[in-house]
C-alpha cells in the first residue's frame, strides 16, 4: 500500500527541498516508463473529435492545420511523433486555434497581417504543408514574427525584443490594415503577444528566465512603454496574462519544463524594472498561463511533437531548473503551447 504523502511544512526547507527532488525524479521515471509501454498506443485517440486545430509553421513559412484529436496524448518525458515535414526548415511556430478563429500575425518587418485558420491547408500528423506567402505577402528576406489566434480578451498585448509592450484594444484589430506598419515601437522587433481580460496582471519573460510582473492598467493605450528592462545579451521572450492563482508554463530548448506559481512570484508597483529568476535555463522557448485540466504540446527542430497533461508538471512557487518534458537525442525544442484537453472518448 502506497503512504499517504504526510505535511511536510515543518521539514527544514533543505529536507524538504530533497524529497522533493527525489519525488521529481521518481515521477520522471515512471512517466519515462510508461511512455515506452505506450507508444504502442500511439495511434489511439485522446479525446473525441474536435473542431481545434493544431498549427504548425516553419521558419521558412511552411504551415499546415491538423485536428487535435489526431494528437494522441503521451506521458511527459517522451519522444512524441514526427509531425510538420519541413526537411532542412525547422518549425518555429506551434500553436492551436479552433477552425473559425483568424490567427493575427506580425512580421520581423513589423507588418501586420490577418489569416482565417480554415484557410490553412488541412493536412495529416505527418506532413509538409504549403508555404504560408500564398496568404501572407511576403517582402524578400521578411519572416514571420508573432502568430496568435483571435482570444477572447478585451486587448492584445504586443511585445518587443527589447521588452517593449504595446496595447490593442478589441475594436483595434478589425480596423488594421493588412500588410501595413504596425509597431510595438520603431526599431523594435515583435516576438511575442497575449490576450488579456482588462483587468490582468502580465507576466514578461526573457530568453534567459528572468520575468517581471506588473498590473496592466499600467501600460498606456497611445504608445505602450517598456515592460522590463535587459541586461544584455538577453531578450524578451513572451508576455502572458495571469492572475495570483495562475501558473506560467516555462520551457527551454533543452526540454525541461516547469509550471511557475504567480502565488510565489511578487507583482511589482510598475513596469519598466529589471527582472528576476522565472526558471534556471540556458534559452527559454515558451512562456504561457497554464490551468488545470489543460495539455501542453512541444515541437522540436526536427518535426517531432509531443502531447502530455500539464498536470503532469509538478507545479512550483520558487526557482528550479525543471522536469524533462520532451526526450531529445541530438535534438532541440524550439517551441511550444497550451491547449485545453478536450472531450475524453466515449467508450462503446
Amino acid at each position: 500500500m502506497t503512504p499517504n504523502r504526510p505535511n511536510l511544512d515543518s521539514v527544514p526547507p533543505d529536507v524538504r527541498a530533497y524529497i522533493e527532488y527525489l519525488e521529481e525524479n521518481l515521477a520522471e521515471a515512471q512517466n519515462e516508463a510508461e511512455s515506452s509501454r505506450g507508444s504502442t498506443n500511439a495511434g489511439e485517440p485522446s479525446e473525441a473529435p474536435t473542431t481545434a486545430q493544431v498549427i504548425t509553421i516553419s521558419r521558412a513559412g511552411l504551415a499546415k492545420r491538423t485536428p487535435r484529436h489526431l494528437y494522441s496524448r503521451q506521458r511527459r518525458g517522451g519522444m512524441g511523433v514526427f509531425d510538420l515535414d519541413s526537411d532542412d526548415d525547422p518549425p518555429a511556430f506551434l500553436l492551436v486555434a479552433d477552425v473559425s478563429e483568424r490567427l493575427h500575425i506580425w512580421t520581423d518587418r513589423s507588418r501586420y497581417f490577418s489569416l482565417a485558420v480554415a484557410d490553412l491547408p488541412e493536412e495529416p500528423v505527418r506532413a509538409k504543408g504549403e508555404a504560408v506567402s500564398r496568404w501572407v505577402s511576403l517582402q524578400t528576406g521578411e519572416q514571420l514574427a508573432v502568430v496568435t489566434p483571435d482570444g477572447g480578451g478585451a486587448h492584445l498585448y504586443l511585445l518587443s525584443d527589447r521588452g517593449w509592450l504595446r496595447k490593442f484594444s478589441r475594436t483595434q484589430l478589425p480596423h488594421l490594415k493588412v500588410g501595413a506598419l504596425v509597431e510595438v515601437r520603431a526599431g523594435h522587433t515583435p516576438v511575442g503577444a497575449c490576450w488579456s481580460s482588462g483587468g490582468d496582471d502580465l507576466f514578461v519573460v526573457t530568453r534567459m528566465g528572468q520575468a517581471i510582473r506588473f498590473s496592466e492598467r499600467q501600460v498606456p493605450i497611445a504608445g505602450g512603454c517598456l515592460g522590463i528592462r535587459l541586461e544584455p545579451p538577453d531578450e524578451c521572450l513572451a508576455v502572458a496574462a495571469v492572475q495570483e492563482e495562475s501558473g506560467v508554463f516555462l520551457v527551454g530548448d533543452d526540454g525541461k519544463g516547469t509550471v511557475r506559481l504567480m502565488a510565489g512570484f511578487r507583482t511589482n508597483k510598475s513596469p519598466g524594472a529589471g527582472g528576476k529568476v522565472a526558471m534556471k535555463a540556458d534559452r527559454l522557448l515558451c512562456a504561457q498561463t497554464v490551468t488545470t485540466g489543460q495539455d501542453v504540446l512541444i515541437i522540436s527542430a526536427l518535426g517531432k511533437i509531443i502531447r502530455f497533461s500539464a498536470d503532469d508538471i509538478p507545479a512550483k512557487e520558487g526557482v528550479v531548473q525543471g522536469v524533462n518534458c520532451m526526450a531529445l537525442r541530438a535534438d532541440s525544442v524550439v517551441a511550444a503551447t497550451v491547449s485545453d484537453g478536450g472531450a475524453p472518448v466515449l467508450e462503446e
